[in-house]
This record gives C-alpha cells, structure tokens and sequence, in this order.
C-alpha cells in the first residue's frame, strides 16, 4: 500500500469521514440550511482546502436562492 497505509487504516479513515459528514448533516438538518451529504462533503473539502468559510455560505444562499426562483419559474409556466 502506498504511503504505509493498511487497507484496515484507509477503511477507518473513510468511516470516520462518513461520521463527519453525518454529524455536519445533522446540524445542517436541525439548522434548515437543506443541504445533503454530497454538498456538505464539498463545502468541507473547500474549506479544508482555504476556501473562506463566510464566503461559501454567501455562494451557497445565493445559488439557493436562484434555484427556489427558478423553480417558482417553471411551476408557474406549467399552470
């Protein structure tokens, strides 16, 4: 394995990943910011990687917010 790393070691990196993001989910969930694991996993992945966290959440009420407009688009083209 590369790095020295055991498969054993890789596979309780990756659980303790999944309980990370369970964990951020939860908040998410009690917060009602609805955002699902796949998009919580990528805001982490920015943050980890220097992206500023105020700025993100800016990005994301933002294309939230576009997307709930858009959707109120075509619900009312449909009526």
């Amino acid at each position: 394995m590369p790095d020295g790393e055991s498969k054993q070691d890789k596979q309780a990196t990756q659980a303790q990943a999944r309980q990370v993001i369970d964990v951020f989910h939860e908040i998410s969930t009690l917060l009602n910011a609805d955002l699902d694991r796949q998009t919580l996993s990528i805001c982490i992945s920015l943050i980890e990687n220097g992206v500023n966290p105020e700025a993100l959440a800016s990005v994301v009420r933002e294309l939230k917010r576009e997307g709930d407009e858009t959707i109120k688009v075509h619900e009312s083209r449909s009526q």
